[in-house]
């Protein structure tokens, strides 16, 4: 009978290895790193706090009441010119609720509308943040199976070469090949162990950062269906109107845009120093006083007082500050104005050159698939030449290393091309968790 100890370590490994048995997919993986990567928490924290800064600024226009009090006590005392001295000591308390309601402030209602603004730019930089994490999570995705393809291929090819190898020595042994096909075969051999090594460290570290990405161990994607059948329309025809919808829609966009937004407000604010402010203004206060040696009346007892009315501040002189205070502002509003031009030019011409990018890898993936299949004949007719003695071993290890080779390429190809159409949705603006669902249903279907 096993100890206790030993039987916790036992449920703990097949708990492990049911968990890295099941294979998972592209959207489940991503929804498990919008709760695990500290990045884009960090980033839905900061865009969840927005709401709160955004309403602190509509208190500007709202009432504003405070409670005041206090408390004093006098020690005093007071003599005559014959001697006598009397006492003045006396204590004191009071009471006061003071209120003010805004009238007219365009400093308060420029302040107010930048918040707007800046809660719209917090929601676009959660945009940014979201669409990002899709991409690394499809990149990571993805990653893992191009090495697993990398390392089944380097192993495929590892073992024809093999064979290779034991048909060079049987044919040196019966006298009909020389020594040199043996130690082709054998550096061939040797290099493609190498190989196989370096891939298979390649596959650890891919599934190691899938697994940091995602805050699971051992995490297993599903590979594409065989045969592969890309999507038919993986990039739009015609690039201009995802061009022109990008200039409007992609998030960093629309926070340039915000920041414009706020740096206009914030040349009405300057503008606004010149301008008066009215306030409604109100106040209630009890007070007491009593002291020993206080006779009068006007010391002695309670008061009450209510007071409303309408306050007028006109700034008449500031020193100049205020002018110069729109200048500076003014020059800041053309800043913000150049630098949303500049992300607008920057986006348009990211999304041309991944445009330029998926076409051009669907059409690489088409000649490496007509490339596969010529390799693969290729291989075949350089084999049976070899058998008749009419090809060496050497070419045979060259068609065999061209096929896996070109098997590699395409393998990558295909996950570049997956990925790259995603990265042209997010260049648009128009990535959503939504377009995964076309890339999930490539994927074969993860067992119950």
């Amino acid at each position: 009978m096993p100890s206790p100890k030993k039987l916790r370590r036992l449920v703990g490994l097949l708990l492990a290895l049911a968990g890295t048995a099941q294979a998972q997919g592209l959207t489940e993986l991503y929804q498990a790193a919008r709760g695990f990567d500290a990045a884009y928490l960090s980033a839905r924290a900061l865009a969840e706090s927005a709401p709160y800064r955004a309403a602190q600024s509509n208190a500007l226009n709202r009432p504003n009441i405070a409670l005041a009090g206090s408390a004093t006590r006098t020690d005093g005392s007071t003599s005559s010119s014959s001697g006598a001295s009397s006492s003045r000591d006396s204590n004191a308390k009071q009471l006061a609720l003071n209120g003010r309601q805004p009238l007219f402030n365009r400093a308060n209602d420029a302040t107010i509308a930048q918040s707007q603004r800046s809660l719209e730019g917090s929601l676009a930089e959660l945009q940014v943040a979201e669409q990002d994490l899709l991409v690394r999570v499809a990149q990571a995705y993805f990653d893992v199976l191009s090495a697993q393809d990398t390392l089944g291929t380097t192993r495929a090819s590892k073992k024809a070469i093999a064979e290779q190898l034991a048909s060079a020595k049987r044919n040196f042994e019966v006298g009909t090949a020389t020594v040199t096909d043996t130690r082709e075969a054998q550096a061939r051999y040797d290099l493609a162990t190498a190989q196989e090594i370096a891939a298979d460290n390649d596959l650890r570290t891919k599934r190691a950062a899938l697994d940091q990405l995602v805050g699971r161990s051992g995490v297993q994607p599903l590979p594409l269906r065989q045969p592969v059948r890309l999507p038919a329309e993986l990039a739009p025809e015609s690039v201009e109107p995802w061009v022109e919808a990008s200039r409007a829609l992609h998030p960093q966009a629309q926070r340039a845009q915000a920041a414009l937004e706020i740096a206009r407000l914030e040349t009405e604010k300057a503008r606004a120093g010149a301008l008066p402010t009215v306030d409604l203004v109100g106040s209630i206060s009890r007070g007491n006083t009593n002291g020993e040696g206080v006779r009068t009346s006007l010391t002695n007892g309670t008061t009450q007082t209510r007071s409303i009315g309408v306050q007028l501040n006109m700034p008449l002189y500031a020193g100049g500050s205020i002018s110069n205070r729109v200048e500076e502002t003014l020059r800041l509003e053309e800043k913000a104005r150049n630098d949303l031009e500049a992300t607008q030019r920057s986006i348009a011409l990211q999304t041309r050159q991944l445009w330029s990018a998926v076409q051009s890898g669907r059409a690489q993936v088409g000649a490496l698939e007509a490339a596969e299949n010529s390799s693969r004949l290729a291989l075949e007719a350089t084999q049976l030449g070899y058998r008749v003695g009419v090809r060496v071993n050497l070419d045979v290890l060259n068609a065999q290393t061209q096929l896996y080779t070109t098997q590699r390429d395409l393998y990558r190809a295909r996950y570049d091309l997956l990925v790259g159409a995603l990265r042209l949705r997010q260049a648009a603006g128009l990535l959503e968790p939504g377009d995964l669902a076309p890339v999930e249903g490539m994927l074969e279907t993860a067992a119950p």
